[in-house]
């Protein structure tokens, strides 16, 4: 059976970070998915800060804080990740991100620019929207230590993304998980007769 090579490497990625996955955890390592909200089973999205991996359920002051079910409970809701759609959320005034930690008067710099990304396969094209991205980042957070700002500069795959890097920085821990793949995924692709001419 001759495969093609597209779907040879995608399955040897998969099958790699499968083999690594047990190899992890064989051997007590922690598993190195977690950090994707995609690895996460619905029921435990959820999770209070007591049971959710990142707090120490130990520390008194734990009380204090506020639970993000009841925290989140005002904002826009999404059907995916943590069900907040911060942009709309942050669009109708619900939160408004301090756009630099240490100066509070310093406002963002919009970058209304939508770049198309062409895909190979049969997944619409990505769209890549820059003002929601510049309305709570500076250009800096991600060019040029994740993306360089060049035209065919950044070649990407999902498996990259999935194990965190590019667009898998964010999105999987802070920002939607990579399974709302209509909201990236978004670009139809040209017919093929207007392809080849």
């Amino acid at each position: 059976m001759k495969i093609q090579p597209l779907y040879s490497l995608a399955l040897t990625a998969l099958v790699f970070a499968v083999a690594q996955l047990h190899v992890d955890k064989a051997y007590g390592a922690q598993d190195p998915n977690q950090f994707n909200r995609l690895f996460t089973p619905p029921k435990e999205r959820d999770a209070t800060l007591e049971a959710d991996g990142i707090h120490d359920p130990a520390v008194s002051g734990l009380k204090l804080l506020q639970q993000p079910s009841a925290a989140f409970k005002p904002l826009v809701s999404s059907s995916g990740g943590n069900n907040v759609d911060w942009v709309k959320s942050m669009e109708k005034g619900l939160i408004k991100p301090l756009y630099d930690h240490t100066d509070a008067s310093k406002q963002p710099l919009p970058m209304d620019l939508s770049i198309v990304m062409e895909v190979k396969g049969s997944m619409p094209n990505v769209s890549f929207p820059h003002k929601p991205h510049t309305l709570i980042l500076d250009c800096s957070n991600c060019h040029d230590a994740i993306f360089k700002p060049q035209k065919g500069g950044n070649p990407m795959s999902m498996a990259e993304i999935m194990l965190g890097q590019k667009c898998g920085v964010c999105h999987g821990s802070v920002a939607f998980p990579v399974t709302e793949c209509r909201r990236c995924h978004s670009v139809a692709k040209p017919a093929k007769a207007a392809r080849k001419k």
